[in-house]
């Protein structure tokens, strides 16, 4: 009878969650669930989210209570239909073990270092060793931690690489230039490095704007491109925020900075803040930000708009946004190339593969699979 129970367990959320702290159930027992439905509000180190439905059906027991904090594969709840008896699901729950993580060999392989043209880049690698690979390119200020809710998933299914930019996250603080040509040829040259001969670009903001000038650049490196947010559409970006995020240097002035990124600003965490105030104490890093801030977007206005050139490329465009960004407007998404692919979501903003990561994933795996060379 157990082949009819489906368990509902803990999810891993990036490369270093290791635990998540339930908030609080979202569907009440006897409830019918469909793939994608919100289940339980879960907190990690790093960000609140909601647990979605990975299979349909009907939920008979909610195992976890509010407050508890439990480890990646731990039991939250249970799916079976009704002619499933409770000694079954007794039972179940009963010889229900938490999988071995591996964190030993996991730690060690979470990460990977490489030099490019003397700059030491933090990279992650995960998937399937066969196909051509999503490469995951952030955006200004961030680093790989950005895509957590998008890189385990789509790596059940493809191959996934995630860099940390120059002078991004555990990256050298060092830049090869402050041009988005420059970025772009240093990722390209990271390519080439780690041996990625072609890749599907997944880049967000910041990010987007490199992938599309890979794409006019090198485009036999290129095989679809996937633009989240995206600079490099149409001239306005909030010009408070990126200078806000340059040179606040308390936690008072940063946090609300950050709660711009997102449409819910509850999701920004006090160990987000902490995270990011971290990051740009290390030495050299505020002064390379705001350099590379003010040549990129100085007074608002960005400085490279490659991604209006992409119809030239012939490349396959998936074109993604929230409703409510405050960062890059979402009236940009219609400088989109012709037969691109557009999506904006409602009640999401700058961050929209955080805020809406379920549909954000099912769009990415459906785009490289029609894209070709997938």
């Amino acid at each position: 009878m157990t082949a009819a129970i489906t368990p509902i367990v803990m999810p891993k959320w990036g490369l270093e969650m290791r635990e998540g702290t339930i908030l609080d159930w979202l569907v009440d027992e006897g409830a019918r669930i469909e793939v994608g439905t919100p289940i339980v509000d879960v907190e990690t180190d790093k960000i609140s989210n909601a647990v979605e439905a990975p299979d349909p059906g009907l939920l008979r027991r909610r195992i976890a209570k509010a407050g508890e904090t439990l480890p990646v594969k731990a039991l939250l709840g249970v799916l079976a239909e009704a002619d499933v008896g409770d000694a079954d699901i007794d039972a179940f729950v009963a010889a229900y073990v938490v999988p071995e993580s591996g964190d030993d060999e996991e730690e060690g392989a979470a990460f990977d270092f490489v030099e490019v043209d003397g700059i030491r880049v933090r990279y992650a690698r995960r998937g399937p060793a066969e196909g051509v690979p999503l490469l995951f390119i952030h955006g200004f200020g961030g680093d790989l931690g950005n895509w957590l809710f998008n890189l385990d998933a789509l790596a059940e299914r493809h191959p996934v690489i995630a860099l940390d930019l120059p002078a991004h996250g555990q990256s050298d603080v060092r830049l090869p230039g402050h041009s988005i040509p420059a970025l772009a040829e240093f990722v390209v040259s990271f390519m080439q490095a780690i041996g990625a001969d072609r890749a599907h670009l997944v880049g967000h903001s910041m990010g987007g704007a490199i992938a599309a000038r890979m794409a006019l650049d090198a485009p036999e490196r290129v095989a679809s491109l996937a633009l989240i947010a995206s600079a490099g559409l149409g001239d306005e970006i909030n010009a408070g925020y990126i200078e806000g995020f340059a040179k606040s240097p308390s936690r008072r002035e940063l946090k609300p900075v950050l709660e711009q990124l997102f449409a819910d600003p509850t999701l920004v965490t006090r160990q987000m803040v902490d995270d990011v105030l971290k990051y740009k104490r290390l030495d050299g890093v505020e002064l390379l930000l705001a350099q590379l801030g003010d040549a990129l977007f100085g007074g608002g206005r960005q400085a490279a708009l490659p991604g209006r050139e992409l119809a030239s490329t012939g490349k396959p465009v998936l074109v993604l946004w929230g409703r409510d960004d405050r960062i890059i407007p979402a009236a940009h998404a219609a400088n989109a190339p012709p037969g691109a692919t557009v999506r904006v979501f409602d009640g999401a903003g700058h961050m929209a593969m955080m805020e809406k990561a379920n549909d954000v994933n099912a769009l990415l795996r459906a785009h490289v699979e029609a894209s070709t060379g997938s």
